[in-house]
């Protein structure tokens, strides 16, 4: 009889297991991870984020930059992590929209690896230029790259540069040689230095270099003007017609995490996203911050996959 009874003690155990990590919860220290490097827009976000949400949870939270592979890297880190809400994924439109388009083997699935936690805004990129080169609208970029075949290029850092880059060059049949970067940093220095000609950024990282006149900014991907930049025109109103590129961030945790551990992380986050202080704060640095519920999110992440799959599609990238 003592076998049976240890047999289903055990199996209690286990059951009982994720309830008492989530009445626990948080345990220890929670890592915030970020898919690119010191600098970025991603690494920013985390960290104007990461303080606020200690405060509320009474633990630290570590911000990690994990770059490499478009944010594939980080995405598969927290994808493998235990789902006891203690490590968690600003995840982006790099590693769970694009992503799965433009690498062949990710090692974790934009959907079944993750639990939506909530979305935390969107990124506004802009097109910007060295202001040495001689055009200032997407007509007059159009005609140079014409006339001056394999003069120009274009830098990426994530994936929401490689496929607008792709996209402008392929609508407007030019062609534009692809420098790729780890981070938008490395990429932005090389663009400033004139060793880029261009690069799809986003406000957080180009807007002090255009407001200084070291950059030129051209136009903005969203189909809509941002209100953080609402003078830019849209590539849509300078003839890319239906060009709509909407780079996003919002956080995750690994799949099976308690729905107790995700309700409760959802609501200090909603606080501290909405909040006037932290919406200012992610304004002044080029991000558009709004929360959302686990479900919202979970179905903007599906829909954001077709969208992107077609993006690259329509523009011809091949997976690497």
């Amino acid at each position: 009889m003592k076998r049976p009874v240890l047999i289903l003690a055990a199996a209690a155990a286990t059951l009982l297991s994720p309830a008492l990590r989530a009445e626990n919860f948080p345990s220890k220290p929670v890592t915030l991870v970020a898919v690119f490097g010191p600098g970025s827009a991603s690494d920013t976000l985390c960290r104007v984020i990461a303080q606020p949400l200690g405060t509320a949870l009474k633990e630290t939270v570590i911000v990690e930059d994990r770059p490499g592979a478009n944010g594939a890297l980080a995405a598969q880190f927290v994808a493998r992590a235990a789902p006891d809400g203690h490590t968690l994924l600003m995840g982006t439109n790099s590693p769970l929209s694009a992503a799965p388009f433009l690498t062949k083997s990710l090692g974790y699935d934009p959907i079944k690896s993750f639990t939506p936690v909530s979305r935390v805004g969107s990124f506004t990129l802009i097109l910007v230029v060295n202001p040495s080169l001689p055009f200032k609208t997407v007509k007059e970029l159009v005609e140079y790259a014409k006339a001056n075949p394999g003069k120009l290029s274009f830098a990426s850092a994530n994936t929401a540069g490689i496929v607008a880059g792709e996209t402008l060059a392929h609508w407007a049949e030019i062609d534009l040689l692809h420098v790729p970067y780890k981070s938008t940093p490395p990429a932005m220095q090389d663009v400033l230095a004139g060793r880029v000609s261009m690069m799809f950024a986003d406000l957080t990282t180009s807007m002090p270099h255009v407001q200084s006149g070291a950059l030129r900014a051209i136009a903005q991907t969203r189909l809509q003007r941002s209100a953080l930049y609402a003078e830019l025109p849209t590539l849509d109103e300078l003839g890319v017609t239906g060009f709509d590129l909407d780079a996003w961030a919002g956080i995750v945790a690994p799949a099976h995490t308690p729905p107790v551990i995700v309700t409760q992380l959802n609501t200090e986050l909603r606080k501290i996203i909405d909040s006037q202080d932290i919406r200012s704060k992610l304004g002044n640095v080029g991000f558009e911050a709004f929360s959302s519920t686990p479900a919202e999110f979970g179905g903007f992440i599906e829909a954001q996959l077709g969208k992107w799959g077609k993006m690259v599609k329509d523009a011809g990238i091949q997976p690497e």
